[in-house]
């Protein structure tokens, strides 16, 4: 028989270059929210990948980027601080994308780790195979990477090879979760994400940077056999709470039936979902509301 191994993997990177996308896909299942805003990731959130011979544990981190909030300083706080005791750092950047400042203040700051570190080159299919050799040569140029591996996260491709590359790098080890956990976090945030990543779609400018969501209350009512969700979706503006309602209501009732599909999904029942939506002037700078919103 062979041995078990686990570890934790951290995925770090600019601002959407995939992060989230090649989780779900990792996991065969939507734990961490997509958009194409940056920022749209704000907190870690760990991915619990379990196999017959081993368990991964994958963590999710915001995008690097220069904070200008309260908020933006705890979301990059956050992503390098998965850096400590994981088993491989996996250093994520899209290949239709230059190597920029951001990249090289995350190199600046690999180059003193001693875990292993791969480079994944996302979104291979949006360049030409000569391009990429060039923008990979790039980056082998710039620190000694363990591995080097072009990735699209969203059609799947190269994703196996990926994978044993990481079993390869993974110590013997236990199984730190049970094996129908997907995700370290409470059902609570992840319904919270999921309407905020439909705010996200369906609004453009400032909006999605000054939307936060706090689910008030989850119950299931047993004699419609449903689950109430209630949730606050907070702004900064009046303004961003007219859009977010609409004419009539008509983009919270939007947003409200596309999160619903969603979480549905997520927990396997039919629920109601009940949104309210509230203005917290500069809640993006204050620590106290950062912390009731779970930042």
């Amino acid at each position: 028989m062979s041995e078990y191994k686990s570890g934790f993997i951290t995925i770090l990177g600019r601002p959407n270059v995939g992060k989230s996308t090649l989780l779900n896909r990792l996991i065969g299942q939507k734990i961490a929210i997509m958009s194409d805003k940056a920022q749209t990731t704000r907190s870690k959130i760990q991915g619990i990948l379990t196999m017959k011979n081993a368990q991964i544990v994958f963590i999710d981190t915001p995008g690097i980027h220069k904070p200008k909030t309260a908020l933006g300083n705890f979301m990059v706080q956050a992503a390098y601080s998965a850096l400590k005791e994981v088993d491989v750092v996996l250093f994520m950047v899209s290949a239709n994308q230059k190597r920029g400042r951001g990249d090289n203040l995350i190199i600046e700051r690999l180059c003193k780790v001693k875990t292993p570190i791969f480079l994944a080159v996302n979104k291979i299919d949006t360049i030409h195979p000569d391009e990429l050799l060039i923008f990979i040569d790039d980056f082998r140029r710039q620190m000694n990477f363990a591995e080097i591996i072009p990735i699209s996260a969203t059609n799947g491709n190269n994703i196996e090879h990926l994978m044993k590359l990481l079993l390869a790098k993974l110590p013997t080890g236990p199984q730190y979760f049970p094996e129908d956990m997907l995700t370290d976090r409470p059902e609570f945030f992840i319904v919270s994400e999921l309407i905020r990543e439909k705010v996200l779609l369906l609004t453009r400018d400032e909006v999605p940077h000054s939307v936060a969501v706090n689910v008030e209350r989850m119950r299931r009512i047993e004699k419609v056999e449903k689950f109430q969700i209630e949730a606050n979706i907070v702004v900064e503006k009046n303004s961003q709470k007219g859009i977010i309602i609409g004419k009539k209501g008509a983009m919270l009732k939007k947003i409200g039936s596309l999160a619903r599909k969603d979480i549905e999904q997520l927990l396997e029942e039919k629920i109601y979902l009940k949104l309210w939506v509230k203005v917290q002037k500069k809640w993006r700078d204050k620590h106290n509301f950062l912390k009731d919103y779970g930042y």
